[in-house]
């Protein structure tokens, strides 16, 4: 059985699925058999595309206008076919003329995953590439901390010195109790290493 799954990215009229829908009704596709979400590619779940991969069985082939209607990016893409070639189940894409039933629309989607691969490698690579030269200049990744050298010594202070609740140091140094926490026990564990 041939079954659509079509895609706008805006919720409201201003874009139309017509042309997905009367391109897959031309594929053979028939009507109850479309699936059809009006939300942007990048949200993870979208109802018309999860109605579609539950109902489609072993033999049957879904078919798109386009890939990108079907996959927010590529690594998203291939999750897809590969939840598709578990169920026994083909893709078409009618604008790329990609066909998954074929050993060469096979091959093209392993090319895909080489590629996404690829290119997943190249961005760790620059990531870390990136961290070691901010670490040389003496910049250290991740978000900054809400308490200094400085007012985590007068947290310290106040502990020591006045007998008042971690609570009370807290909203005196204006920082959430639990910033105070983990900042007094990162300078223990330090304190033990040295």
């Amino acid at each position: 059985m041939l079954v659509g799954y079509i895609r706008v990215s805006t919720s409201d009229d201003r874009q139309s699925t017509d042309l997905q829908r009367d391109a897959l009704r031309e594929a053979g596709v028939d009507e109850r058999n479309i699936y059809e979400d009006r939300a942007s590619g990048s949200i993870d779940h979208r109802t018309g595309l999860a109605e579609c991969l539950s109902f489609v069985r072993p033999g049957d082939i879904l078919i798109v206008w386009k890939l990108d209607r079907l996959g927010r990016s590529l690594q998203h893409l291939l999750t897809i076919v590969d939840r598709l070639r578990e169920k026994k189940v083909g893709l078409r894409s009618l604008t790329e003329t990609i066909d998954t039933t074929s050993s060469m629309g096979e091959f093209v989607f392993h090319i895909f995953g080489a590629i996404a691969q690829y290119e997943r490698s190249l961005i760790q690579e620059r990531v870390k590439a990136g961290l070691a030269a901010a670490k040389r200049r003496g910049r250290v990744g991740g978000r900054p901390r809400r308490m200094d050298h400085e007012k985590l010594d007068a947290a310290m202070s106040l502990l020591k010195s006045t007998k008042t609740s971690v609570s009370a140091v807290a909203r005196t140094m204006e920082v959430p109790r639990s910033t105070l926490v983990d900042s007094l026990n990162r300078h223990a564990s330090q304190a033990e290493k040295e």
